[in-house]
């Protein structure tokens, strides 16, 4: 087996996701990049494109966080002048700035632990 030189560095990687007691993923990094897609374009149809993602498994995603978790992530915009959109609520806004700092000290600590 061939292995990468001393000067080549290496970072481990780990797999971060919350689940309920059922073993459903509530949140992740697939979620994460919907969410934050959603955001950055104002609508699940634009995110979706954006993503390479199909509009249902999109919204079918939102949907069973939003079930499973018993709050709305996002506030849907119908039609008129400029269209249609969504946007994120404040717990969307708060789970992706709780998500992803857990996610980084998780990479941070796991890096350390490597490196070690």
């Amino acid at each position: 087996m061939e292995m990468a030189d001393a000067s080549t560095p290496l970072f481990s990687r780990s797999k971060v996701w919350l689940q309920d007691a059922e073993g459903n993923v509530i949140f992740g990094a697939g979620r994460l990049r919907i969410l934050k897609a959603i955001k950055r374009n104002g609508s699940i149809h634009a995110a979706s494109k954006e993503l390479k993602i199909g509009y249902r498994a999109v919204w079918a995603r939102i949907h069973a966080t939003e079930e499973r978790l018993g709050i709305k992530l996002l506030e849907k915009k119908i039609g008129g002048a400029r269209g249609g959109g969504s946007e994120l609520t404040p717990i969307a806004e708060f789970l992706i700035e709780q998500f992803t700092i857990i996610q980084n000290r998780i990479e941070k600590e796991t890096d350390d632990l490597f490196q070690e």
